[in-house]
This record gives C-alpha cells, sequence and structure tokens, in this order.
C-alpha cells in the first residue's frame, strides 16, 4: 500500500501533507511555490509510492466556487496529465484555513509562529488528509 499525499493548492504557496504507508496518520510534509510544486511532486513520486493525491477544494458556504476555483481547476488538470497513473480525489476544504489557525493556537504556538503562511498551509493541508482519511475509514470513500 503506498501514500497518499495531500494538497493545499493556492497561486503563491501549496500546502502538502502526506500519509504514513498504512493510510492511518496524516503529517505535514512541506509547503512549496506554486511554480515549483509540480517539479516536487515528481522528486517526491520518484523516492516513495503515492495512490492517491488529494486535492482541496474551495467552496463558499453556499457550496458555489470561489475566487481561487479555477487556478485549482487548472491545476488539477495539470496534475492529471502529469500523473496519470495516480488517482486523485478531491475533497471540500471549506474551514481548513480557520481550523489550522486554531490547531496553532491550541497548541500553544506563539503569535509569530502563527503568522508564518507557509505553516499555515502546510497545516491546511494536513487538516485536508485527516478529513479524506476519515471519510475513507468510515466508509464514505
Amino acid at each position: 500500500m503506498g501514500r497518499i499525499l495531500a494538497i493545499d493548492y493556492g497561486t503563491k504557496r501549496v500546502g502538502l501533507a502526506v500519509s504514513d504507508d498504512q493510510q492511518i496518520i496524516a503529517s505535514g510534509l512541506k509547503t512549496v511555490h506554486s511554480t515549483e510544486v509540480i517539479g516536487f511532486l515528481k522528486e517526491y513520486v520518484g523516492q516513495f509510492e503515492v495512490d492517491c493525491f488529494v486535492l482541496g477544494v474551495p467552496k463558499t458556504l453556499s457550496n458555489q466556487d470561489t475566487d481561487a476555483s479555477e487556478s485549482v481547476q487548472n491545476f488539477s488538470i495539470h496534475l492529471r496529465r502529469t500523473f496519470p497513473a495516480i488517482k486523485l480525489e478531491s475533497i471540500d476544504e471549506r474551514f481548513t484555513s480557520i481550523l489550522a489557525v486554531r490547531t496553532m493556537i491550541d497548541s500553544g504556538m506563539s503569535k509569530k509562529k502563527r503568522q508564518n503562511k507557509s505553516l499555515v498551509d502546510e497545516i491546511s493541508a494536513t487538516i485536508i488528509l485527516q478529513d479524506y482519511l476519515e471519510q475513507k475509514k468510515n466508509g464514505f470513500r
């Protein structure tokens, strides 16, 4: 069984998280610049078996597309073309940034660290992956 890699795509930064080989635990991996993400993923997939990418899809409270939806959709197309053998799933990413900051506060992180947008993106990707793993465990995927 390979890993599952979650992607919190943004036009500037991309937060990444990965599961363990048993697909139970989600861990933050890295935040990379959006122009470097495909290269990073190629290198990662060359080193580790990845069964699935999970891409966070931004939605409004009323389940409509957001301003970021088009760029995420374009990235999704690029991802499918670059990695046709790897399954691509999407998951609603509403509230992940808010939950990421809340997690940072609850863990006692300093205000300066909480302002680190790269760390917020990585934690958001971890939350996306954890949600996906929970859905999978509970038979919703």
